[in-house]
């Protein structure tokens, strides 16, 4: 290096975060407000329902964090020895709603849970249960209804609560049962109306995270744990409704 000439700029550490598709829009505010904060680490978020990414972990994917939409699949890479026994975290509760378009015919309101019976909810948008905790809710809540049966052939399933959302703005669906986290989001709140489901209608959506053993990073990793849990991150995820 020439005299007076300025070192050379290490480059940004890369911290990578598989994180359940509910989390899309509150994780954007997170991860700028932790950038601001920790402008040295390069975040990089990847969305997707909690036992996709649940499977790939196991496969070995690259993973630093894992932000599930429960609290089971953490569980379970711990029991594996896939995840840092100490880096378990609770850092919400999700809620479902039904969600319909602005000029969506179907009172919410008024009819609530028997809007899914209504003659307009010609197909109904749930995720998929085999993968997504949100699909399991969903369903949990449909048989606590008592209407499982009758709305059953009108589902439409969604690879995950992200997707299934898409379904029911796009209109593909006519109603859709999904994350408030997403019905939340700024610009969701303009194109259409939402009923929050009671939540005693399903299992209690517990979403925790874990830092992996095969993490790349996790120094950064448990600092964005941390940032979830301070004040500031609690209060960002509060804002789109996980309690």
């Amino acid at each position: 290096m020439s005299a007076g000439s300025a070192p050379a700029a290490s480059a940004p550490r890369k911290l990578t975060v598989a994180a359940a598709a509910d989390l899309q829009f509150a994780l954007t505010d997170l991860g700028r407000e932790f950038h601001r904060a920790h402008p040295d680490v390069d975040l990089e978020t990847v969305f997707g329902s909690s036992g996709n990414f649940y499977a790939e972990i196991g496969n070995q994917a690259p993973f630093d964090l894992f932000l599930s939409a429960d609290s089971e699949y953490p569980r379970k890479l711990i029991e594996a020895k896939l995840a840092l026994a100490d880096s378990f975290f609770v850092y919400g509760a999700g809620r479902l709603v039904l969600w319909v378009g602005k000029n969506s015919p179907i009172d919410l309101g008024r009819l609530q849970m028997h809007a899914l019976e209504a003659p307009s909810a010609k197909h109904i948008a749930i995720a998929n249960p085999q993968h997504a905790p949100y699909g399991r809710a969903a369903e949990a809540a449909l048989r606590s209804s008592g209407i499982y049966d009758r709305v059953a052939p009108k589902l439409v399933l969604g690879e995950n609560i992200a997707q299934t959302f898409q379904f029911a703005q796009s209109g593909a669906a006519d109603i859709g049962i999904v994350a408030l986290a997403l019905a939340l989001a700024p610009a969701a709140r303009e194109q259409g109306r939402y009923w929050e489901v009671p939540p005693d209608a399903y299992p209690k959506l517990e979403q925790a995270g874990v830092i992996l053993a095969h993490a790349a990073n996790p120094a950064d990793a448990r600092e964005f744990r941390a940032f979830m849990m301070s004040a500031a991150g609690r209060k960002a995820l509060k804002s789109y409704g996980f309690y």
